[in-house]
């Protein structure tokens, strides 16, 4: 039951895409989140139900990391093709590098640390689709970011990862949580975001890169 939850999440993504084909962004970011939800959730569901002893022929992790590229790489990749957010004649070629670098990213055995971090850019394509459509900045200007965010994956910094990271957890869930309200809200009021709740949703972002950068670091001088 537990892997069937994980697994869901394709069917997820199936439905993203339909919505996106037909224009429907918005249904698109919803299922986005539900996906996410489940992401978050299904590891400690896995630990509970102790599932490597119940199913030990069934590579949960490989299920988990098959449903998270469709759901946080092919479909956000084919959002912002699809809807106009990158150049024409070109914009392929920046779709192609999320989907690229992130299969690098998944692929790599440093991907998940002992320690519980993410080794390079997590693939937030899902979160990177939805500011650049939300925002409406040039076609030029979202490829400049998601191109610098496809060359982050290949830079090996250790990424918080926010429900296993042992320093600040409790901080950093609260605050994953509060920032979860704020994207709920600018998702139901999409195209017409207010600018003032576009800006100040990014203080968990913020919070995400300095708290990262600043564990790696220590990570990086300890002997």
């Amino acid at each position: 039951m537990v892997h069937a939850y994980t697994a869901s999440g394709a069917v997820l993504a199936l439905g993203m895409a339909v919505a996106v084909m037909h224009d429907r962004y918005r249904t698109a970011f919803f299922l986005m989140v539900a996906a996410t939800l489940i992401d978050s959730t299904d590891g400690a569901l896995a630990r509970l139900a102790r599932v490597k002893e119940a199913t030990p022929r069934f590579e949960g992790a490989r299920l988990d990391d098959i449903v998270d590229y469709l759901t946080f790489v092919f479909v956000p990749a084919l959002l912002v093709l699809h809807a106009g957010l990158l150049p024409r004649g070109w914009g392929g070629v920046v779709a192609a590098s999320m989907l690229l670098s992130s299969a690098y990213g998944f692929a790599a055995m440093d991907a998940k640390t002992d320690d519980h971090f993410f080794t390079g850019f997590p693939s937030y394509w899902n979160i990177a689709a939805l500011y650049v459509y939300a925002a409406r900045l040039s076609p030029v200007f979202n490829s400049v970011i998601l191109l610098a965010l496809s060359v982050l994956v290949f830079v090996r910094i250790g990424y918080v990862y926010p429900s296993r990271t042992p320093v600040l957890r409790g901080l950093t869930i609260a605050l994953c949580a509060v920032w979860g309200v704020m994207l709920l809200q600018i998702i139901a009021m999409l195209p017409d975001v207010p600018a003032t709740l576009l800006v100040a949703s990014l203080f968990f972002p913020v919070y995400y890169f300095a708290l990262s950068l600043f564990l790696h670091t220590r990570r990086v001088r300890r002997p």
